[in-house]
């Protein structure tokens, strides 16, 4: 967005961040490599102009005459470019009469309050101040829930300090609001960067992150959270561009939607990278604005993160389950263990399998590039429909005797059969490169005894040879599956594309796994070359006394995993216990370390949240460090 457009109090904010620039304009000079198509000079100004088109488009979607329709997102836009304003205060008095939403009124509402604060009358501030005492927000039982909670708190209670107990709807003074809601914006800063995030990875709330931390970026007065923020920013935004491909959040997530787990880009993660990065077709999330209304640019560090796919790579993270109430003795968050093959055609992208979030796990996940990707399933995975009290009593407080009736009336396919997420703990994952060995072991008595494996409408070739072998083909991604147990297919209309099927392999055996190798079509002279080499290949399977996989793979690796046991790759059995944080070309952190290390060509990046600081260098020359 152009900064002189910007509402002054959102200039205050850049102002504010002005000297910390100095270091990072002159690396990101000589940060991308050479045959980039852009300069660094083009690269910010298309950013800034994705940044005013997203803005201006939802300042003027709404006609200022038309006073029944609009909401916080278009008001917003209209507030920054101090235009409208009769229009927002009429549509502000509308919405007021009955908020609903939480947590989920609380972040664009605080937006509003802080974007309008030199343009809005003094009789509608006033009324929004109220707000604060009238109605009472949930604070939800999520991790998301609770950052935009104590992030909207932290803000109206600086914005009102020293208001006494009955101003605010729960019964606390503005310094007692303050401190709680600090207290826990820095514990949930400390968590994050030590053991990683419990809504890890989520292609349908990594908004609900990233916008919380952009508002302590913007508005936030104590300069050590600005900071934090600043840096936590980057933290998020690396985390996911790592393992986006041309945008697709990509890989094992803790939490997705049946439409997003098979459209590939339709999750709000895509219109984040269009408007960060434009790296992929042009898609607009309102929310998003307030990234450059915070005075956030990516930096080329990040950017060529996120769209540099020259070579394939092997990317590992550390994260962690959302607390654990019952049913997990002595475990509060148990480790979750991600694995990322990444390369320009395809991402294939796992964690071990278990119980790792509840309800929209999805445990692993094969996604292939293509031109056009609206309305295309570009994705191949298996799993287990699994759905137990057990599940949603470990993560969740409510009676077991309710839990799933609750759960369904939002969550409408954890209880079925045919559901494409979700995780089990009869389901047990191991990746090595191209290649992942899907395992299940089902006791009898379960409910949905079967397991399944998704077949895109999209795949441009399947066969089947009698070799007990599945080959197909998604874009440039070559893929074989072997089934360890026989199955049917069974054909699905597309919910969403009405008119296409997609299919489904279905297996009803408790002893059951896959085989799953891939590869660039690059790589070989044509499919059937593939076919022939994958045909080669050295493979042993059994299913009694426990599934159980031996595997030599197409890059000489030798796979060995069995149900219960810990896998083995080349005779090294993978440790565990000393997964790192981040660890990859582009990312580098330990557990427990509360730093990341950023790398991209010659530019490296360390924050430190111990330390509170963030140092950027040129590798092989001093470190130069700068309170951004």
């Amino acid at each position: 967005m152009k900064r002189q457009r910007l509402h002054r109090a959102v200039l205050t904010s850049l102002l504010l961040l002005v000297g910390a620039n100095t270091t990072q304009s002159t690396l990101r000079a000589q940060s991308l490599r050479a045959g980039s198509a852009m300069t660094e000079a083009a690269r910010l100004k298309a950013y800034h102009e994705r940044a005013d088109s997203l803005i201006q488009q939802f300042a003027n979607l709404i006609p200022p005459e038309d006073v029944t329709r609009g909401g916080y997102f278009h008001i917003l836009p209209n507030l920054v470019l101090n235009q409208n304003i009769d229009w927002a205060v009429a549509r502000l008095d509308t919405l007021m009469v009955a908020p609903r939403g939480d947590m989920f009124w609380m972040y664009p509402f605080i937006t509003v309050m802080y974007a309008g604060k030199d343009n809005l009358p003094e009789a509608t501030r006033a009324k929004m101040r109220d707000m604060w005492r009238t109605y009472t927000p949930y604070r939800g039982d999520t991790e998301n829930h609770w950052l935009m909670y104590h992030t909207a708190m932290y803000l109206v209670a600086q914005m009102y300090p020293g208001e006494a107990a009955e101003t605010w709807f729960n019964g606390k003074s503005s310094a007692e609001n303050f401190d709680e809601a600090e207290e826990y914006l820095l514990s949930w800063f400390d968590l994050t960067t030590s053991i990683g995030q419990g809504e890890y990875d989520s292609p349908d709330y990594f908004n609900v992150y990233v916008i919380p931390v952009a508002q302590l970026l913007a508005f936030a007065e104590d300069p050590e959270m600005r900071l934090r923020a600043r840096m936590m920013l980057d933290y998020l935004i690396a985390d996911y561009a790592v393992e986006a491909l041309d945008g697709m959040y990509t890989g094992a997530h803790s939490r997705v939607y049946p439409r997003q787990a098979l459209e590939r880009q339709f999750p709000n993660t895509t219109a984040f990278s269009w408007l960060l990065f434009g790296n992929t077709h042009k898609r607009t999330y309102a929310p998003s604005m307030i990234l450059p209304i915070a005075g956030y640019e990516p930096s080329a560090l990040l950017h060529g993160i996120a769209t540099n796919r020259e070579r394939d790579y092997v990317h590992r993270e550390r994260k962690r389950t959302r607390h654990r109430m019952r049913f997990s003795p002595g475990v509060r968050n148990a480790p979750v263990y991600k694995y990322m093959w990444m390369n320009e055609d395809f991402a294939l992208g796992s964690s071990q399998g278990g119980l790792l979030q509840p309800i929209q796990q999805k445990t692993w996940d094969l996604t292939w590039a293509v031109d056009d990707p609206v309305g295309v399933n570009n994705t191949f995975f298996t799993l287990h429909p699994y759905s137990s009290t057990v599940e949603l009593g470990m993560y969740f407080s409510g009676p077991l005797g309710f839990i799933t009736e609750g759960v369904t009336r939002s969550k409408t396919t954890y209880d079925s059969p045919g559901k494409w997420t979700g995780g089990s703990p009869y389901e047990q994952v191991f990746q090595h490169k191209a290649a992942v060995v899907a395992l299940y072991d089902i006791p009898e008595g379960t409910r949905w005894p079967h397991v399944s494996a998704f077949f895109s409408k999209d795949l441009t070739h399947r066969e089947e040879d009698g070799s007990g072998w599945i080959f197909a083909r998604g874009g440039d991604a070559l893929i074989a599956v072997y089934p360890l147990a026989p199955y049917e297919w069974r054909s699905e209309e597309d919910e969403w594309q009405k008119g296409q099927y997609n299919t489904r392999l279905h297996s009803p055996h408790l002893k059951n796994g896959f085989v799953i190798q891939t590869a660039r079509a690059g790589e070989f002279s044509s499919f059937e070359a593939f076919k022939e080499a994958v045909l080669e290949l050295d493979l042993e399977t059994q299913l009694d006394p426990v599934p159980l996989v031996r595997f030599g793979a197409l890059d000489g690796s030798r796979i060995s995993a069995a149900w219960g046991v810990e896998p083995v790759v080349n005779e090294d059995v993978i440790d565990y216990a000393n997964w790192p944080l981040f660890s990859g070309p582009f990312l580098n952190a330990a557990v427990d370390s509360h730093e990341l290390e950023l790398t991209f060509g010659e530019i490296r990046r360390h924050l430190d949240f111990k330390n509170l600081t963030q140092t950027d260098r040129i590798a092989s020359r001093a470190p130069m460090t700068g309170d951004r």
